[in-house]
């Protein structure tokens, strides 16, 4: 074989069709000589059977009319080639006997049947992948203004087969164009990715190089934060090996996996998966012990998981409720604080055993030295909405509760306040509470809530106010505030879109008493509104309104 001297620098010269010629020529010599070999008879009938496939393969690529234009078929004829010499010199050496050990031979053999699988697999993976038919693009737009954009897409499509095919080597080389090509051109790379791309990059994850498995994921990490291509992710297997990568990766691939884990958990049914597959406890440890872009990441994804509630008790039993208040006392970045106050919100929603077990691991006075910052979130508020009816008010009081409320109530987003009006409504069961929370400064930051632009945030102000002003205090309290009269008036609006009615008609009903505030009611056009609500039922309506216009027909009278 002089191809090992000087004619192996002409086997980068011979073309597609010259390769494919050598291999036709090499198949029926490789058949013969592998026909001769007396031993390893179950090793040589594999062998020969894998063999006798070639022909057709090479048929295949041979017919495809891009065949002779793409780099990829002459280095899969190269190396389907360079298989069938090796078969002929083993079969060689099998024949005469000529082999240093029964074991090493076996060994070469069964290494010689996985290279005839891969040559196999590889020429129907070429066909398949569609990347034959993109080497002529370039050329048919010859002059076009999308030229560059169309030879950008046949590099990227040929960068994508080659990660289906060929040795890890080969692979990790393509990998490493893929990653530069991303950096470079993300949005390029997004646009020629197709499933069986995913799939090739899935199957990467598991490789047995730790830097492959890392490259991967970085791509990985990009496709999921692009968003259009979760779907195809996870039916593709992505996360198993996802959460492997989070459970023993190197410091790099954990934190792209847990990234990874944090936009595709954003779907209900991917939040259950990572659940079934074991990757709770993993993320609970990130949370532990990870740095502050992984620690962020995994809290993120837990706050996402926790949305699903037939898998919170599941989280419970992982240790997640004392996680997440230690991330909300001490956690690096306040996006983490952030997201474990959410997932606590999560899973206080309508649990009385998780309310209980926050309670006791002292989830609400954490919560509220969170909120004591200068930006009140609406997630640690809604957490804290749904505590403060399983403790005493002397307990809340203890702890700051009405402060914090009234700090919520000033500096929060609407959100918040929102939240905060609410939690005030689930408290306000007792005369004493009732008293403290008007005291504490509530009233008139409610009233100003009255004319948010909100809906559910008008009608929440106006049933807290609606709760307080039972209380005599409270309700002085109401009438001294000039704005109150008016925005309750509003709030009597009869349009469906307005669920604040019945609040609104309860507060304006306490304040009938006064007669500044009747004639302020009247003036405001009380009456015409409450005309069209007695229509509706709304209960008090007809109260009021009779009341209005007993007033209004004897203040006629006294004029006269």
């Amino acid at each position: 074989m002089m191809e090992n001297g000087g004619n192996e620098v002409l086997t980068g010269t011979r073309s597609a069709e010259e390769w494919l010629s050598h291999a036709r020529e090499l198949v029926p010599l490789a058949l013969n000589k592998a026909r001769e070999v007396k031993g390893f008879p179950g090793r040589w009938k594999m062998i020969i059977s894998k063999l006798e496939q070639i022909p057709s393969r090479l048929s295949d690529l041979s017919s495809h009319p891009c065949f002779s234009k793409n780099a990829l078929c002459k280095e899969q004829l190269q190396s389907v080639s360079k298989t069938l010499k090796e078969v002929i010199e083993l079969a060689e050496f099998c024949v005469g006997e000529k082999y240093e050990g029964k074991l090493r031979m076996q060994s070469n053999l069964d290494a010689l049947s996985g290279k005839l699988d891969l040559n196999l697999r590889d020429c129907g993976l070429l066909i398949k992948t569609g990347v034959l038919g993109e080497a002529t693009l370039p050329l048919a737009m010859a002059g076009s203004s999308t030229e560059p954009e169309a030879a950008a897409h046949g590099n990227i499509r040929e960068l994508l087969a080659r990660l289906q095919i060929g040795h890890l080597e080969a692979k990790h080389k393509a990998l490493d164009s893929l990653v530069e090509g991303m950096k470079e051109d993300e949005k390029n790379v997004l646009s020629v990715m197709g499933r069986s791309n995913i799939a090739a990059l899935v199957q990467l994850l598991t490789a047995t190089s730790p830097r492959i498995r890392e490259k991967t994921v970085t791509v990985i990490c990009s496709l999921a934060e692009s968003g259009s291509c979760e779907n195809w992710l996870v039916s593709e297997g992505v996360l198993p090996p996802l959460i492997r990568l989070v459970e023993s990766g190197s410091a790099v691939g954990k934190e792209k996996a847990t990234i990874s884990l944090q936009r595709l958990s954003m779907s209900e049914e991917a939040a259950r998966a990572i659940v079934g597959h074991g990757g709770v406890r993993p993320l609970i440890e990130i949370c532990q012990t990870g740095d502050s872009v992984s620690q962020a990441a995994s809290a993120s994804t837990l706050k996402n998981i926790s949305a699903v509630p037939e898998v919170r008790q599941t989280l419970a039993e992982e240790g997640i409720v004392k996680v997440m208040i230690n991330l909300l006392d001490c956690g690096i970045l306040l996006g983490s604080k952030e997201y474990a106050a959410e997932c606590l919100q999560n899973l206080t929603a309508c649990n009385d055993n998780l309310r209980r077990s926050v309670i006791s691991e002292g989830g609400i006075r954490s919560l509220l030295a969170y909120l004591a910052g200068p930006l009140p979130q609406e997630s640690a508020v809604g957490a804290l909405r749904n505590l403060v009816g399983s403790v005493s008010m002397e307990v809340l009081v203890s702890l700051g509760f009405l402060p914090c409320v009234v700090h919520v109530l000033k500096s929060g987003s609407l959100g918040a306040q929102q939240a905060a009006a609410s939690a005030i409504c689930r408290v306000c069961s007792s005369t004493e509470m009732k008293k403290l929370i008007g005291e504490a400064g509530c009233i008139p930051l409610l009233v100003k809530m009255l004319e948010a632009k909100s809906n559910s945030a008008r009608e929440v102000a106006a049933q807290a106010i609606s709760s307080l002003m039972t209380l005599s205090h409270n309700c002085r309290e109401v009438k001294r505030d000039d704005k109150s009269v008016p925005y309750l008036v509003q709030l009597l609006d009869p349009s469906p879109q307005n669920t604040a009615k019945k609040y609104a008609v309860c507060c304006l009903g306490l304040l009938c008493s006064s007669k500044k505030c009747k004639k302020l009611m009247v003036s405001y056009g009380a009456i015409g509104y409450l005309k069209k609500l007695t229509e509706m039922d709304i209960p008090g309506t007809k109260k009021l309104l009779e009341r209005l216009e007993r007033g209004k027909l004897r203040s006629f009278f006294t004029r006269k």
